[in-house]
């Protein structure tokens, strides 16, 4: 940590007022490229996917449980792994509980995984996890979305990840994505996100970063390396020290 100057609490808030003044203008800009995500065009889904979810197999469509607007958070989890990915955890420790509310707004959020429903259902319940999670076993849209890669496509170095931003180097990504059903039951794929495109959707992310720590992963081997799967943390709290002028 930088050192840090002392002031009287009348100083204190001036610093703060003149860094509101940036905060201001960040919270207009993000208006403001959410208004123009909202305008982005639109791409029709004609081709069928099949799931299987929680109550049995399922099609896009039942996905959004008969409201119009549908986000599928892409979670990592490959047929041969034992558990999910503990970043993707990380997300839906935070998402969990606040699919009341999206649900209050016209919205469904399900997670679409690649492994087999029974190993999907004995991780969620290890986690206490309630969300809807589906298994896109068998099925293309996990590739067609951009977020699952064949081990020859990755050999070869042609995976596109994040719309060719960046190379992905196992078989499942993360990401987010967005559909809209409307009356005539027509759906279209409307907005997809990924890498740090996913940051503004972990709370406890946004919560770090107010802190003097911040997300406190400078030199680690990855930024993320800390994170651990809800129930394998220590309970062992580590005393940060810090300079002040």
């Amino acid at each position: 940590m930088q050192p840090h100057k002392i002031v009287s609490r009348a100083e204190w808030i001036e610093a703060r007022k003149a860094h509101m003044a940036h905060e201001k203008e960040f919270t207009r800009a993000r208006d403001r490229l959410a208004e123009e995500r909202r305008a982005l065009p639109w791409v029709k889904i004609d081709k069928d996917y099949a799931f299987d979810g929680p109550n049995g197999r399922a099609g896009l469509a039942d996905l959004f449980k008969e409201r119009p607007q549908l986000v599928v958070q892409h979670f990592m989890f490959a047929p041969d792994w034992d558990a999910g990915c503990k970043s993707c955890s990380f997300w839906a420790d935070g998402f969990e509980r606040m699919i009341p509310h999206l649900a209050a707004r016209d919205t469904t959020l399900a997670a679409v995984s690649r492994a087999p429903r029974d190993k999907l259902e004995a991780f969620s319940n290890r986690m206490g996890w309630t969300f809807d999670w589906y298994s896109s076993a068998g099925s293309d849209f996990n590739c067609d979305f951009a977020v699952s890669f064949t081990p020859e496509q990755i050999e070869a170095g042609h995976v596109s990840y994040n719309f060719g931003t960046s190379g992905f180097g196992i078989e499942d990504a993360p990401g987010i994505s967005v559909f809209y059903r409307d009356e005539a039951r027509n759906i279209f794929h409307t907005y997809s996100c990924f890498a740090r495109g996913l940051d503004m959707m972990n709370a406890a992310y946004h919560y770090l970063d107010l802190t003097p720590l911040g997300r406190h992963e400078e030199g680690l081997p990855y930024p993320m390396d800390w994170v651990r799967l809800r129930d394998q943390y220590q309970p062992v709290v580590a005393q940060a020290s810090c300079c002040h002028n």
